[in-house]
């Protein structure tokens, strides 16, 4: 639980009084490769701290391709915010790529800590905004770059992560094909 309490003090202090209200409130969750944590048409009802895994946020378009949107990984809150936010049904699919093991709080904890910690909503507030202008920087530059450019900068963004997630749902988020990617990466 101590890499939640590094993570959360980048955002706001918490007391050891404000951090036990959270230490009994999380639970311990691994989630087994291939299962959802949030799924389309669905509510969803927690939020977790990813602290080994990695998920990535997707959608399947009328032909049950799948297009990856974005990639949640260690030391990150996992989420479908609006769903969760608003009581909405999720419009995507938040699936775990490896097996994951997370901190989760439901939406009930979540809210109860929202009341008892007062600065726990300007912290997500906070985390939120940093998450979205982290996720605009990198997509952002894609519009504007070649294949090569993409897998450059996704390498430079997220170091380590292309070993770890599958060449096609790498392609997927690239907007390129596996063969180009394949191709890309032996002519490195």
């Amino acid at each position: 639980m101590e890499e939640l309490f590094t993570y959360l003090a980048q955002f706001g202090y918490l007391n050891a009084q404000q951090r036990e209200l959270i230490r009994i409130r999380a639970k311990r969750r691994t989630i087994a490769k291939g299962a959802y944590f949030a799924e389309a048409g669905k509510i969803s009802n927690q939020i977790g701290y990813v602290t080994d895994g990695i998920f990535r946020v997707c959608y399947y378009d009328k032909r049950g391709d799948s297009f990856t949107r974005y990639f949640v990984y260690e030391n990150r809150f996992v989420v479908d915010i609006n769903s969760f936010r608003d009581e909405l049904p999720s419009a995507e699919y938040i699936e775990a790529i490896t097996d994951c093991d997370l901190w989760v709080f439901s939406r009930k904890d979540f809210n109860q800590l929202s009341t008892l910690i007062s600065e726990w909503p300007g912290m997500f507030a906070n985390i939120t905004l940093h998450a979205l202008e982290n996720k605009l920087k990198f997509t952002s530059n894609m519009l504007v770059q070649d294949a090569q450019q993409r897998y450059q900068n996704f390498l430079d963004h997220y170091p380590g992560l292309a070993n770890r997630v599958p060449l096609t749902m790498l392609a997927s988020y690239l907007g390129i094909t596996p063969s180009s990617l394949s191709r890309i990466r032996r002519n490195r």
